[in-house]
């Protein structure tokens, strides 16, 4: 694929991003032949690394949509974008968020559809990507003075990219997703994050991600582990977290955070890096 494209980043805000962590977590990642990623998200480490062969999966289907838009239809996104950016307004913010509470809301196109998670979250408070129990987006309006919604540039570049290299995108559970990792795959994992108490952002989709989801994601990562996969793993440096994966290697970053929905899950915190390599 020769040079990395530096445009091919992420498109969205999305809490927990890894964009300013990505020199800590890439000195850890050993030569592979495939890359896996799970919860993909907001895809920063992907999307810094361009490989040649990747399986991506996030089981937020509105955001693996919005991947395959970018992939297949980005003229049509564009417009759409371009449509909302002319039209930016309080006003107009909280009409397209109402859309998917309307029955006409499935007759749109997925490009369309693409394009309101994306404006959405360019325009919405504090970039959070929150949903009800409903599943429905509700996060109010952020009142920025010139928001980018878009940059033509970079979604241009993710679409080469995601069209030249070997690229799988799934939007189901991520155990699905790891079935083939073998000895030459690596795999980054990077689920909603541990929150004792409930503060962490994890409302991603309704449903949520609770300890005996971090239970599971752990037994899948010792399976991985005797598979001889390649594993690093991102998560809340808390000791629930510290003792589900003691006998592996622990690496505590610090790191600074913007988007969480508590005040005091912003600034700097703490982080763990988990690898088993």
């Amino acid at each position: 694929m020769g040079r990395k494209n530096p445009l091919t980043k992420p498109f969205l805000k999305w809490a927990g991003g890894k964009r300013q962590l990505l020199p800590e977590i890439t000195k850890h990642v050993p030569e592979f032949s495939t890359y896996y990623e799970p919860f993909v998200g907001a895809g920063a480490v992907f999307f810094y690394l361009q490989p040649k062969r990747a399986i991506i999966n996030d089981s937020n289907k509105q955001l693996i949509m919005t991947y395959r838009v970018i992939k297949d239809y980005l003229d049509e996104l564009i417009t759409t974008l371009e449509l909302h950016k002319q039209n930016n307004s309080e006003k107009y913010y909280y009409e397209i968020r109402e859309r998917d509470r309307k029955p006409d809301f499935m007759s749109l196109s997925n490009a369309q559809k693409a394009a309101r998670l994306i404006y959405l979250n360019k325009t919405c408070y504090n970039g959070l990507y929150r949903v009800n129990s409903q599943g429905l987006f509700n996060v109010p309006y952020g009142r920025y003075k010139n928001p980018v919604i878009y940059e033509p540039a970079v979604l241009l570049a993710i679409n080469k990219f995601l069209n030249s290299a070997n690229v799988t995108i799934m939007d189901g559970d991520y155990v699905d997703a790891l079935i083939n990792a073998d000895k030459k795959s690596f795999v980054y994992l990077d689920p909603p994050y541990h929150s004792p108490d409930n503060t962490n952002f994890t409302g991603y989709q309704a449903g949520g991600f609770d300890e005996n989801e971090q239970i599971r994601l752990r037994d899948t990562y010792k399976e991985l582990t005797n598979r001889g996969v390649r594993c690093l793993l991102s998560n809340s440096d808390t000791s629930f977290i510290r003792e589900l994966y003691r006998g592996f290697t622990i690496e505590t970053v610090e790191v600074s955070r913007a988007i969480n929905s508590n005040p005091d899950g912003r600034g700097k915190v703490n982080e763990v890096l988990i690898k088993n390599y």
